[in-house]
């Protein structure tokens, strides 16, 4: 049964033209969200299926800046308004199930986008199975190693690897010792001083429903580490200046493991120590290479970027899932005309004049500390 979402009275019917999202993430779902309201057919393709595992914690804004009702709308869905620790899996089932619930954005999954293109009437994306989708516009929101990028901005395509990752570790607090567990009331977030200059977070993510105690609560220990380059090109994690994947668990050699422990015992409290050690364990850690990407345009023509495909922020401006909110607000806002023949470039030239610059200095914001620390 499909949930009937707040404010739905001001979705407008079907009649102002169609888009394309390539990718289901987070700005995905976003920008499907935000079209659809504005009266416009969206079909949201993702290749992975639907079941797929995302356990990392995002820092979302309680949105007391915002000013359109998009920017509202999607910080109530995700947020409830508060800002808070979220898992992106918590974020992912809340936006899939408020997409779920529009009868005008069609969500398929299990479809690899191969190419995009465009002509004067249209924009399209063809999958690998030869199936094409057309649509009056298409937004790329395929993450940092976008697709749609190469189309839109063909002399820039990939992010680069900005010297380092970051380490991210997420447990059961059950799991934990019951001594060693957070209390009720304290910080969500706290911040120590970290290995080698770098930076260590430890996270308490909340029950949903807010209500005090461990269960289904989950400790989530981030921290920096810029001395793992030679070992993620021999892995094939990063090959040349760009990164391909990520180091997850069961990959990371014993002796890694063994020298990530050392450095807890030597540095983190409780119960950051307990956490992080759990998650050695277990192998429930991911080494995160990190990306940076300071775009020179969004659009071209009747094809957009929104999210990671468009800007990639190093993790220290915490700003990824904010900044990819407003993307999709300000996309709502340039396509309220609507974007069928001429009206569809003019609408995506707006939103590239309302976000471009913005995007370029907070991506800029964390290329410092990249270049101290991931480049010394």
């Amino acid at each position: 049964m499909k949930k009937t979402a707040p404010d739905k009275d001001i979705e407008k019917p079907a009649a102002d033209g169609s888009a394309v999202v390539v990718g289901a993430s987070l700005s995905g779902l976003m920008a499907g969200i935000a079209l659809a309201r504005e009266g416009l057919h969206v079909t949201i393709l993702e290749k992975a299926d639907e079941d797929r595992p995302g356990g990392a914690g995002l820092q979302v804004d309680g949105g007391l800046f915002d000013r359109s009702k998009t920017a509202r709308y999607l910080r109530k869905i995700v947020t409830d308004g508060k800002k808070s620790i979220k898992l992106w899996s918590t974020l992912e089932n809340r936006l899939r199930t408020e997409v779920q619930s529009y009868s005008t954005i069609d969500l398929c999954f299990n479809v690899r986008v191969q190419t995009v293109d465009q002509d004067n009437a249209a924009a399209w994306a063809e999958t690998d199975e030869g199936e094409v989708f057309r649509a009056d516009i298409l937004i790329g929101a395929d993450g940092h190693r976008s697709q749609v990028r190469r189309h839109v901005a063909p002399h820039k395509p990939d992010a680069t690897y900005a010297g380092y990752l970051v380490w991210f570790a997420s447990i059961k607090e059950e799991s934990m010792p019951e001594g060693e567990r957070p209390g009720d009331g304290g910080p969500s977030v706290n911040m120590l001083g970290g290995i080698n200059g770098g930076f260590f977070f430890g996270s308490v993510i909340g029950r949903e429903d807010g209500s005090p105690g461990s269960e289904n609560r989950r400790i989530g220990c981030t921290f920096y580490d810029n001395t793992r380059n030679d070992q993620l090109r021999r892995l094939g994690c990063v090959q040349g200046n760009v990164v391909h994947h990520s180091l997850a668990g069961p990959d990371i050699p014993d002796d890694t493991l063994d020298k990530l422990a050392d450095q807890a015992y030597e540095r983190w409290p409780e119960p950051w120590l307990s956490a992080t050690l759990k998650a050695l364990e277990t192998r429930n850690l991911t080494g995160i290479p990190i990306k940076e990407y300071v775009p020179d345009n969004l659009v071209k023509g009747r094809i957009g970027l929104i999210g990671d495909a468009g800007h990639v922020p190093a993790p220290i401006t915490a700003s990824g899932f904010n900044e990819s909110l407003q993307d999709a607000a300000a996309l709502s806002k340039c396509v309220s005309a609507g974007v069928q023949g001429d009206a569809g470039t003019k609408a995506l030239d707006k939103y590239e004049s309302l976000r471009l610059n913005k995007v370029r200095q907070m991506v800029e914001s964390g290329r410092g500390f990249g270049m101290s620390y991931g480049r010394p």
